[in-house]
């Protein structure tokens, strides 16, 4: 859908303006199923809400049972989008579990950090914790 408003054609999501203050960036998640181990993640979202929706739709048409969101995180969209919500802007998340025969599901740990390598370090030291061998399952960046 595009609007005229007598120069050239707007797409309608420009037309709504800018997002609200509080949902400023370029948000990602993670969605996780812990009673199956499915997962799902979206990035590239405008708001909080459609990265965890699409997410967990994501998960869901995995097969996952029981999906939540596990991680949602937001990158800048542009450098002065401070919106004074203390939500971090972290750019990247990562999704570790634990290792474990096929159709077993063990031990998880979602984290969010700047970058992808420290999203996955601090997943997979919380999933480990306690002696677990686990692994990344996913990792996204915005």
């Amino acid at each position: 859908m595009f609007l005229m408003w007598g120069g050239p054609a707007v797409s309608a999501d420009l037309a709504a303006g800018p997002p609200a203050r509080e949902e400023r960036g370029i948000w990602a998640a993670i969605a996780y199923s812990s009673a199956d181990g499915k997962h799902g993640f979206f990035w590239g979202a405008d708001t909080r809400q459609e990265a965890t929706q699409t997410a967990l739709k994501h998960c869901a048409n995995a097969g996952g049972k029981s999906c939540m969101p596990v991680a949602v995180f937001r990158n800048h969209r542009h450098w002065d989008d401070d919106d004074s919500t203390a939500f971090p802007y972290d750019h990247c998340g990562a999704l570790a579990v634990e290792r474990k025969a096929p159709g077993q599901v063990g031990n998880w740990s979602a984290k969010t950090a700047q970058s992808a390598r420290a999203a996955e370090e601090t997943a997979l030291k919380a999933c480990e914790s306690g002696g677990r061998n686990c692994t990344v399952r996913e990792w996204v960046c915005t």
